[in-house]
């Protein structure tokens, strides 16, 4: 009877979890068609990180989901399959993660660069950007497989295993270098942001009108940044550990996933619709009226 519950409390919560993720994606599709349908956003930097943001929670919900109920069903697939998944949702944390930080950039130039901000922050720079994101948020993918590759054979692939970050873990130091890798990153986006954060309080502080309105608005967005990229990095140290856990209890190990989950992955891609979806007044015009089928006009105005 005890078995019987206890899998019927598994199945709830995986049923919650697909619903919040069907939920999440509902709404990240819905921002993304918005985002198509107005030159005005896909010609505008902090609009283009937006979408960016919005189609990399996308892939790391998607497959992060995968990893979920294969973990709850424990169905075992390729090892090559599962480090394909493991190595996109990486790469695509790191993306989020740099994308927040090249938001909070762009915040800055607009309120504390305001002369410059055309030049600095043009479409095809935002492109660059995306470009830059990419290849960084891949370099320690790269030195992971490296290390990895190195001490394994080709057999390795084939077999089939439970998908877990900890199936590649081969030895103690790779933990040591995944984890000083991700607290560099993390470093450098902090003080990034820090400084952005300090410098556009400074210019809030002097300003007046609309101007401090507008200026303190963006304060708080970067506030907002500030908090989903700690959500966010933090799910890089997950994993590490996920792997201590799963040592020492099992049934302690599957709950502490599923509660990473939640509040590491999961948490932080619901606050990307909110804080440009629903707080930016252009495109949420642009977002009810879409939503509305065009019942609701109203111009859009640089």
């Amino acid at each position: 009877m005890a078995a019987n519950d206890s899998s019927v409390y598994v199945n709830d919560d995986l049923i919650l979890v697909q619903f919040f993720i069907s939920l999440f994606l509902c709404i990240n599709f819905l921002l993304i068609t918005v985002f198509f349908m107005k030159d005005f956003f896909y010609t505008t930097m902090r609009y283009i990180f937006f979408a960016l943001t919005l189609m990399s929670d996308c892939v790391i919900l998607m497959l992060s989901d995968v990893m979920l109920i294969l973990t709850y069903f424990a169905y075992t697939i390729p090892t090559s399959c599962c480090l394909i998944v493991y190595v996109a949702v990486s790469v695509y944390t790191y993306v989020t993660a740099l994308t927040l930080t090249a938001m909070t950039l762009e915040r800055f130039v607009a309120i504390c660069m305001p002369l410059r901000h055309g030049e600095l922050c043009s479409t095809r720079s935002a492109l660059h950007c995306i470009l830059i994101i990419h290849a960084i948020s891949a370099l320690p993918d790269v030195i992971f497989l490296s290390i990895f590759s190195a001490y394994v054979n080709r057999s390795y692939y084939t077999q089939s295993t439970l998908c877990s970050m900890e199936i590649f873990i081969l030895h103690t130091w790779q933990t040591h270098i995944t984890s000083a890798i991700s607290q560099f990153y993390f470093l450098i986006m902090f003080i990034t942001i820090t400084f952005s954060y300090f410098k556009i309080m400074k210019v809030a502080k002097a300003a007046s009108g609309q101007n401090r309105k507008s200026t303190w608005k963006g304060l708080r967005t970067v506030g907002l940044h500030g908090f989903q990229l700690f959500l966010c990095v933090f799910q890089l140290w997950c994993p590490l550990i996920e792997a201590a856990v799963l040592q020492s209890n099992l049934e302690l190990y599957v709950v502490v996933r599923y509660f990473n989950y939640i509040m590491f992955i999961l948490s932080p891609r619901c606050l990307s619709p909110f804080i440009y979806g629903l707080r930016d007044d252009k495109f949420f015009v642009a977002l009810r009226s879409f939503v509305l089928c065009g019942l609701y006009k109203k111009e859009l105005s640089n």
